[in-house]
């Protein structure tokens, strides 16, 4: 599994302000993104996965693995694993957005 390397950039900035890691910080974005009703349209994208950062799905997810194939799942039931994983990385992209301007741990975790 990998993002755009836009939103790497971001999650990576955010472990130098935070201390969180990308992945832990890509769940948050994740689940923040669909908390505010974000949808992945496939008709409308256009963004590649081109991130460096290329993990297994148990590092990106953790202890999230099931809950979030779960949500996927019941969100885009029409979607194909491959596509899944597109929709993942974008409502990481739309979540990180939302979290990506906090400067320590404190002001992050007062935001969620």
């Amino acid at each position: 599994m990998q993002l755009s390397r836009q939103t790497e950039e971001k999650l990576k900035k955010l472990k130098g302000y935070t201390g969180i890691t990308p992945n832990v910080v890509a769940r948050l974005a994740f689940f923040r993104s669909v908390e505010s009703e974000f949808r992945y349209s496939p008709e409308r994208d256009s963004k590649k996965l081109d991130g460096v950062l290329v993990l297994d799905k148990i590092t990106w997810l953790g202890e999230t693995l099931q809950t979030t194939e779960l949500v996927l799942k019941m969100l885009y039931p029409q979607l194909e694993q491959k596509m899944l994983i597109k929709a993942w990385a974008a409502h990481v992209e739309d979540g990180v957005a939302a979290i990506r301007n906090y400067k320590n741990l404190k002001s992050i975790t007062q935001a969620l």
